[in-house]
């Protein structure tokens, strides 16, 4: 076994004692093909209040801007689907917001993976993004064979469905690569035509500034008049093209506690989510991603929701 075949196999024997559902390698270099759908995305204005999109383009296709010396994109999958979902006639949230801010639980992961390879292989260099940089994940992880990207612009898996989380080490490091996989999403539309708000406006291309997440995240305004009643409920994030994805019925619960959800959070109906107080937001969602929105936003979202 040559010294890159040793590394890989070490690396990805790691990556699954920490927790990950799967492991990808790519070799770092100039992501080609997808220079111009960014430029057109952001020439189209498909990013909405999204500004950040803007910058680093340069970085965002070329991980050796990132990293310097880097060689090769380690991408890795974490998985999030929970067990039990909120209670049916309630105000939804995304279901990767449910457990503790999934930033930190895979930035330690990754932190963890870093340290291993420096015990096992030396000195390592490299960096770890958990979707906070400018790093387009999906397509690393594409690139890498975890996975394809579908219609409604997710990564999808055979085995796994789309209910994980990506993330991605850039090191200084040869080692051996993986190969894409071939698209499964085949004649289906269920995504497309499941859509509330029409965001994905042809296959494998979606209008960011007109996804339900857009507005209940990212948009700092005042919420649009012409979408109220097309919100389906949702008040923080959207599963909605996930749920309906056909290849989602081979998602299984994942097994890390952090990302079980406060025993409160799935028992509210709507009243109690209208009626809720800040204290209350602060201990259902003392370490979860909605605090990104504060209580203000979250509060907005429902009246919104309410109001329509």
């Amino acid at each position: 076994m040559n010294t890159a075949a040793k590394y890989t196999a070490q690396i990805k024997a790691e990556a699954e004692r920490l927790g990950f559902l799967s492991c990808g390698i790519s070799k770092a270099e100039f992501l080609e093909d997808e220079a111009p759908r960014l430029e057109n995305y952001l020439k189209n204005n498909m990013h909405g209040e999204m500004r950040y999109m803007e910058n680093h383009f340069d970085k965002r296709l070329d991980p050796t801007k990132l990293v310097e010396g880097s060689k090769s994109v380690i991408s890795l999958l974490l998985n999030y689907y929970p067990e039990t979902t909120q209670r049916e006639d309630t105000y939804k949230i995304s279901k990767y917001t449910y457990g503790t801010d999934y930033h930190f639980v895979i930035k330690d992961k990754l932190k963890h993976l870093l340290e291993f390879m420096r015990q096992e292989i030396g000195e390592v260099d490299g960096r770890a993004f958990v979707d906070s940089a400018p790093v387009l994940d999906k397509a690393w992880a594409a690139k890498s064979g975890l996975g394809w990207i579908g219609k409604n612009t997710n990564l999808l898996s055979k085995k796994l469905g789309s209910f994980f989380f990506v993330a991605e080490l850039i090191v200084d490091l040869e080692l051996e690569y993986d190969s894409p996989v071939t698209d499964h999403c085949g004649s289906c539309t269920a995504c497309i035509d499941a859509c509330p708000t029409d965001a994905i406006v042809e296959p494998y291309k979606v209008d960011g500034s007109k996804c339900i997440s857009y507005f209940t995240i990212e948009l700092k305004d005042q919420l649009p008049t012409e979408m109220k009643g097309k919100f389906d409920d949702w008040m923080f994030g959207c599963d909605v093209c996930q749920d309906v994805c056909p290849w989602n019925r081979f998602s299984k619960p994942h097994s890390q506690p952090l990302f079980d959800p406060h025993p409160e959070l799935l028992s509210m109906s709507k009243k109690d989510w209208e009626e809720i107080t800040e204290e209350t937001f602060r201990k259902i969602f003392k370490k979860s991603a909605v605090k990104r929105t504060k209580f203000s936003g979250l509060t907005r979202n429902i009246q919104f929701l309410k109001d329509s």
